[in-house]
């Protein structure tokens, strides 16, 4: 846990910045310095959030309050932002923070494809950061819970799948029996229209609370691993089929395991279907990483400077084996480093 208070500092001035930029790309921002703080790299913070400042926005204009009346309505309504991030701030305000993380997350889980996946992640990164400090959970760290539900619930976008061949027993093998989408072109939302079959993982639909989270945990160790060989396919969305599901393995602690098997068959989804829309044909053979520690692999993201570089190395760092570190160096080395 940061104890310096950047990391609040941070959060702070990214809180009048809205969740996106240009009506579609994601403020990638608060994921990004809670991972540095996370990292023993808080004294970084400041210095890549002044070089990334330019693609932040102030938040959007407000329309009218959510309620508990007509919440329903404006759920998956982008112009919403504002309104709903107010409403998570009141509902911070009056209750506590797990208490309605558990009532609005099975609300919100069968949207979590919309806005790319960001939505979830930046939930995982506030309720990493949460959880970290529970004992004394500060106000900005609060409030990026309330940025998180609000951009999730504005952006929320269910996914149904016609098609559900089966797969395979491990999570390694169920990704390889994904097919890609026939037509791989256009953004996120057009590829995601496109996915109308998705394997069964057997292993997920059978796990119950107590095995859920050793399924999820498979299954980022599986996606951060594949990576390493597929990322060429598309180096910054394949990014998303490990951060996704690891930010729902994030969650989880700080939920009712009740809700734990609907999370992780929401988590293959969201992984499968990423797959899906932007994995290469073939795989391309990943060098071991050699003799690096796993605090070097992340130093290496910090000075390439990507957010999504940041992130996958982070969530590397959550796995933490050789093939998982293999693969944050390939985002290095695929990931062109921001202008």
């Amino acid at each position: 846990m940061d104890t310096t208070g950047i990391l609040d500092e941070a959060l702070q001035r990214l809180h009048a910045c809205g969740p996106e930029r240009l009506g579609r790309l994601t403020n990638h921002a608060p994921m990004a310095v809670e991972a540095l703080a996370a990292r023993g790299q808080a004294r970084a913070v400041h210095r890549w959030l002044d070089r990334y400042a330019r693609k932040l926005e102030d938040l959007p204009p407000r329309v009218e309050p959510v309620t508990a009346a007509n919440w329903r309505a404006a759920l998956g309504d982008p112009r919403r932002a504002a309104d709903w991030i107010g409403h998570f701030e009141r509902e911070l305000a009056e209750h506590p923070w797990r208490e309605v993380l558990a009532r609005w997350w099975p609300r919100l889980l069968p949207g979590l494809y919309g806005g790319s996946t960001h939505p979830v992640i930046r939930v995982g990164h506030a309720v990493r950061t949460l959880l970290a400090g529970e004992a004394d959970p500060t106000g900005p760290r609060q409030t990026e819970l309330a940025h998180g539900l609000g951009y999730w619930a504005a952006r929320h976008r269910p996914l149904t799948v016609p098609a559900r061949p089966p797969g395979a027993a491990t999570a390694a093998a169920a990704l390889d029996a994904v097919a890609p989408v026939a037509v791989q072109d256009g953004g996120f939302p057009d590829r995601l229209d496109r996915v109308t079959a998705l394997p069964l993982w057997t292993a997920a639909e059978a796990a119950g609370p107590q095995e859920a989270y050793g399924r999820l945990t498979e299954l980022v160790r599986a996606a951060t691993h594949r990576y390493a060989a597929y990322g060429h396919g598309e180096e910054t969305m394949l990014v998303h089929a490990a951060t996704a599901p690891n930010a729902v393995l994030r969650a989880l602690p700080a939920l009712p395991r009740d809700l734990w098997p609907a999370s992780l068959r929401a988590a293959w989804t969201a992984c499968a279907a990423v797959t899906a829309m932007y994995a290469p044909a073939a795989p391309v053979p990943c060098a071991p990483p050699g003799d690096v520690t796993p605090e070097e692999v992340f130093e290496r993201a910090l000075a390439h400077g990507d957010e999504h570089v940041i992130k996958l190395a982070d969530t590397a760092l959550d796995v933490g084996d050789a093939p998982a570190l293999a693969a944050a160096l390939r985002a290095v080395e695929l990931s062109a480093p921001p202008g």
